[in-house]
């Protein structure tokens, strides 16, 4: 329905690699450019050439920018979902190697855990809605994994070391302010390793 925003709930990462296709073909349609906001604490960049675990959902990212398996990269139609300067990839601190090099040279805007404690996470933001600012409209893909696990521990790769509840609720209210968020993945979050429903709550 017109001004309905969907919220797609998972399950792991990958599912983002049907959520995205669908939003930016929607976009397409409407004439419209879609910008995604990745909050992650691992950069999902990895292909089955590179990954060291294996793991499909650590492949998302890289799968809707057009590297991966052709199965997964033309779920929604052929060629990349979105291009690597509509993303703004947030909150990140558990990287390898080959996956670093394929942020880097993809040119995916990236700020890490160090560039939100050093610049704080209200400029953050600012400065990833600036870098997507000839988007149209947004599509944000949380994962649950991008908070502390202090304040969430109910997902199955915790890192230590991400935003608290208030942080990530001024996250939220920043990109919802932009008023041009259209959709928004919530994922990873599991409930049998969750601790008295902390993370659902």
């Amino acid at each position: 329905l017109a001004g309905e925003i969907p919220v797609v709930l998972g399950g792991d990462h990958s599912l983002a690699m049907g959520s995205i296709p669908a939003v930016a073909e929607a976009a397409r349609r409407a004439g419209q450019r879609v910008g995604v906001v990745w909050l992650d604490a691992h950069g999902d960049m990895n292909t089955p050439a590179s990954t060291p675990s294996g793991n499909v959902h650590g492949m998302p990212l890289a799968c809707v920018l057009g590297s991966g398996h052709p199965s997964l990269t033309s779920i929604g139609g052929p060629g990349p979902a979105v291009r690597p300067e509509d993303v703004a990839l947030i909150g990140v601190r558990a990287i390898d190697r080959q996956e670093a090099a394929a942020i880097r040279a993809t040119g995916v805007q990236t700020w890490t855990m160090r560039d939100i404690d050093h610049d704080g996470i209200g400029a953050t933001v600012e400065a990833a809605l600036a870098a997507l600012a000839h988007c149209d409209r947004i599509h944000v893909s949380f994962d649950v994994d991008f908070l502390d696990p202090v304040i969430a521990p109910g997902v199955g790769t915790r890192v230590r070391g991400g935003p608290d509840y208030r942080e990530a609720h001024l996250v939220m209210e920043m990109l919802a302010d932009s008023g041009k968020i259209r959709s928004v993945d919530v994922v990873e979050l599991n409930p049998i390793l969750d601790r008295e429903n902390t993370t659902g709550e």
